[in-house]
């Protein structure tokens, strides 16, 4: 059996659920995960919904009827096929443990994307990439060639069919025209503490003032830089018994974990922007299953 993922946001009314549910029975459907979200604050309603075509209904068939109900609830929807792989494109500088985290969940099944190209503006990861029979992509940035560096990065996104960006700890500000271009199409990871700690080694100013907590933070990329919507957040405990180093090495981890789990809620439709914050929904059964152990 064909299975599928709806996803839905629209203003918040009577009647949605029902007409969903109907809609579907009525076109040999069955429903096997279903999750909803009614936000009195913004006045939005969101729903995701897993199902299965019972009864031999193609996706093109459900796509063609459903704006009826879509237009009488002023909805935002599309339906997607479980099967089809999201097309993602890596940018990467010179701190790997992300890239090689993705790479290997991929590679395993664990996270189910295409991974279509990596873009660094540094070599070091260059044979890694080749070796997993990926194109690699060398593109230098400087104040001077940035904008050019950016068109070029555009139009590998373009050429590949890349529907999501990843930003494994890729070291350069994307333009405000890119995000707004690529708006809620690219994720980035970035390190979080308490107090805040900005600019050359946050990891050593953390240790100095004794942080006790290590976090990471993965958001959809806005122009206002960090400050995106958030989509996965984790931390881990350190003591005054680590040193600057284990600092780094848990950091490391943390963001590779979080990252790896925004990435996973976005390419499974799991993910709503609501505003400046999102909605996300837990993971249906039988998602995190891969395909090997290697």
């Amino acid at each position: 059996m064909r299975k599928f993922i709806l996803t839905v946001t629209c203003p918040r009314t009577r009647g949605i659920v029902a007409a969903i549910a109907t809609f579907l029975a009525k076109h040999g459907c069955n429903i096997t995960d279903s999750s909803q979200f009614d936000d009195i604050h913004t006045g939005r309603f969101f729903m995701r919904v897993n199902f299965v075509s019972e009864q031999g209904t193609e996706i093109d068939a459900l796509r063609d009827d459903f704006p009826a109900i879509g237009e009488a609830f002023s909805m935002d929807w599309a339906i997607h096929d479980e099967a089809e792989r999201m097309k993602v494109t890596i940018m990467v500088s010179r701190f790997g443990h992300c890239l090689n985290d993705i790479l290997y969940r991929s590679r395993i099944g664990a996270l189910p994307i295409d991974i279509v190209a990596v873009i660094s503006n540094h070599m070091e990861y260059q044979k890694t990439v080749v070796n997993h029979d990926i194109p690699f992509h060398y593109i230098r940035v400087t104040k001077e060639t940035k904008a050019d560096a950016e068109a070029h990065q555009m139009r590998i996104v373009e050429e590949t069919g890349t529907e999501l960006i990843v930003l494994a700890r890729y070291m350069q500000v994307l333009s405000d025209e890119m995000c707004q271009r690529m708006s809620g199409r690219i994720i980035n990871i970035h390190h979080s503490f308490l107090p805040s700690f900005k600019g050359a080694n946050p990891y050593k100013q953390a240790y100095e003032r004794g942080v006790k907590l290590i976090g990471a933070t993965s958001h959809y990329v806005t122009a206002d830089l960090d400050e995106g919507p958030i989509i996965e957040q984790d931390t881990v405990r350190v003591t005054h018994a680590q040193s600057a180093e284990d600092y780094v090495s848990l950091g490391r981890d943390v963001e590779s974990q979080v990252l790896a789990r925004a990435l996973h809620a976005h390419i499974h439709r799991r993910v709503f922007i609501n505003g400046d914050k999102t909605v996300v929904f837990p993971a249906s059964p039988g998602s995190y299953a891969s395909e090997r152990m290697g």
